[in-house]
């Protein structure tokens, strides 16, 4: 059996075990040196945030029966895409999907702030009143569904392997948790991680209430994007502890840290 074969045969445990690992180190992580001080009960908003995540696996299975991984494993069988119809070797194939795939995500980042009807879904995920690893699994379904949507299609146009993607989805779901700890790492180790991959620190600024700070770090994975297109920032202006997260004129907390506000709140004004 290759090894694309054995990766697609055992992705959704693949996946579950990487989630789950990362998962729980980052929450024992927090819990013993939380980089900030939490608003609001642990209890109450990861009641909340994982909530939507169940509702969005839910939907995601049925509007999309392929996952990801299976759209590759057609796109390979059909013979679609850029590289199912170059010559590249796998092994130089492989990080260069993963790699133009990070930039996709960066570039609908960009835009899901950018246009206003996108911006009303993402808010969602950026009306968490504290920040924490639970913050990066929060998204509305209707954005979830878009993000899917681009995900397939750009999956099809590159011909991304099976094992690029599977490769993409564990370092997004990695990344994202490992970015949105309530966690803090020496300053010297920040610096260095900085060049590569996004860092807590890092991302933490792009929640920030402020405009200005809102719209800059939009990397999950790679720092490269923000440094090459001018969006990077390197700290707040109220420092790390003394800014305030979340989005002006939504601080109640049954509308941003409950199930039923939260899948209410892009069809507020």
């Amino acid at each position: 059996m290759s090894v694309e074969h054995w990766v697609l045969a055992h992705e959704p445990l693949i996946r579950m075990g990487f989630f789950v690992g990362v998962f729980a180190i980052v929450a024992l992580w927090e819990l013993a040196t939380p980089r900030r001080v939490l608003r609001l009960t642990r209890r109450q908003r990861w009641t909340a945030n994982l909530g939507i995540v169940l509702l969005n696996t839910v939907i995601v299975r049925l509007v999309f029966p392929t996952a990801a991984v299976g759209m590759a494993a057609l796109g390979i069988e059909r013979g679609w895409g850029l590289l199912n119809n170059f010559d590249v070797p796998f092994w130089l194939a492989v990080p260069m999907a993963v790699v133009a795939m990070d930039f996709v995500i960066w570039l609908q980042h960009v835009m899901v702030h950018a246009v206003p009807a996108f911006w009303r879904l993402h808010r969602v995920h950026h009306a968490d009143l504290d920040y924490d690893l639970t913050t990066g699994t929060r998204f509305h379904p209707l954005e979830i569904v878009l993000s899917m949507g681009i995900k397939f299609a750009t999956i099809t146009l590159l011909g991304a392997p099976v094992l690029a993607v599977v490769i993409f989805e564990v370092l997004l779901s990695a990344c994202a948790t490992f970015n949105h700890g309530n966690i803090r790492l020496p300053d010297g180790v920040d610096r260095v991680l900085r060049w590569f991959i996004v860092t807590p620190d890092m991302h933490r600024v792009h929640h920030s209430v402020e405009d200005d700070e809102r719209n800059a770090n939009f990397g999950f994975n790679l720092t490269w994007w923000d440094r090459l297109f001018g969006t990077y920032r390197e700290q707040p202006r109220a420092g790390q502890t003394g800014m305030t997260i979340g989005i002006h004129g939504h601080t109640d907390p049954h509308e941003v840290a409950r199930l039923p506000g939260m899948l209410a709140l892009p069809f507020k004004a």
